[in-house]
């Protein structure tokens, strides 16, 4: 029988295997252009580890090349045999019946595809004129083969595997490039990505709020009807609190958040009428449960949910941390004992609210403060 840890790895590699809508990346990109049209004229743009001949990234960008005006357009995969989740691989048609076919290589190379001039003489670039052949190696991007075609790149633009996003992301920013990939909403509080967050190096992208959206998978993946759907033959499995993170300007972010008085809140807010502005037992900041409770009038910290950074405006609001075990803002000015109460681990990791002499644990929050 395998243990939990290789339970757990199988459950990991099974969940970087999700393919992103044409759709999702549509919308998206849509949203940039319409802050920027030329935000992708003369750019190179890098698809890493995308699975080429059948990925809505690498058909996406190839269909609109001229619309956006593109100079390059560069599309990796990573050999099957690397992945850590096995499926049933079966070469395509496309594959097989190109002269650079190779029995040998299908399974333990990576493939990279380019698209930079009209090969087949019809007068447009598109998904007909895409070159390919096999890579040296598996197509890992922590590869020197990788690394080049990312030195080479002006944007990548992924759905990089959810157990690498850290890795990635910091070969991304080694690589000093703009960026849009798709990561889980609890990257937010990784220590290493929260603070490129916090001073505005990074922020969420225009469409996914970290909700749950739907994702092709494998046809091997086993789905429920609460876990995913079939369509057209295709499964799309129902993945939890997905976002884009960029460094790509778009117009929601430079949008103000319309806010009220605190004294209008509490009057005409619902959702904050029980509740109020409590003060933290534990940070110098107020607790604000609701985003759409945020007062105009208050111009102290005050603790939010993390849904904030969908509607976050930097020209309206600093990000001074996050309530988080480390007191990664410094702001945290109380510091639970056992002594004190049975539970100060788990109220040492966030902000505290004091109700009755009762100690009650909020979740986690970020800590602003209106500029």
């Amino acid at each position: 029988m395998p243990n939990n840890s290789s339970l757990n790895n199988a459950a990991r590699a099974k969940n970087d295997e999700f393919y992103t809508q044409y759709y999702d990346i549509e919308r998206e990109v849509d949203a940039y252009l319409q802050y920027n049209p030329d935000i992708f004229k003369d750019k190179v743009i890098l698809l890493p580890c995308d699975d080429p001949e059948w990925s809505n990234f690498t058909l996406f960008f190839a269909q609109k090349f001229k619309d956006l005006g593109l100079k390059k357009l560069i599309s990796t995969s990573y050999a099957v045999e690397s992945k850590k989740y096995q499926f049933n691989y079966q070469p395509t048609l496309f594959e097989t019946s190109s002269p650079n076919y190779d029995e040998k290589k299908t399974r333990c190379k990576g493939k990279i595809f380019t698209l930079d001039e009209d090969i087949n003489n019809d007068g447009k670039l598109d998904f007909k004129d895409l070159k390919w052949r096999y890579l040296e190696g598996d197509g890992d991007f922590r590869s020197e083969e990788v690394k080049k075609l990312r030195d080479e790149a002006d944007i990548i633009v992924t759905n990089p595997p959810f157990s690498l996003f850290r890795e990635f992301l910091k070969w991304i920013i080694e690589g000093s490039k703009k960026f849009l990939i798709i990561g889980n909403v609890n990257a937010i509080h990784y220590k290493d990505v929260f603070p490129y967050i916090k001073n505005n190096k990074i922020w969420l992208g225009a469409t996914m709020d970290g909700r749950n959206h739907y994702f092709g998978v494998p046809n091997e993946y086993t789905l429920t009807e609460k876990t995913g759907k079939i369509e057209d033959g295709i499964k799309y499995a129902f993945v939890k609190g997905v976002m884009w993170f960029t460094n790509l300007d778009h117009g929601r972010r430079h949008k103000p958040l319309s806010l009220m008085t605190m004294a209008d809140n509490l009057r005409f807010n619902k959702k904050i009428q029980e509740i109020g502005y409590p003060q933290y037992d534990n940070y110098d900041a107020i607790e604000v449960s609701f985003v759409d409770a945020i007062p105009s009038d208050y111009n102290g910290i005050m603790g939010v949910p993390q849904t904030f950074l969908n509607k976050y405006c930097a020209e309206q609001f600093e990000i001074i941390g996050m309530t988080d075990r480390q007191n990664t803002s410094g702001l945290r000015i109380k510091k639970y004992t056992a002594e004190e109460t049975p539970d100060f681990n788990d109220l040492n990791a966030s902000s505290v609210i004091k109700i009755n002499g009762q100690y009650k644990a909020t979740y986690s929050r970020l800590l602003i403060r209106k500029k």
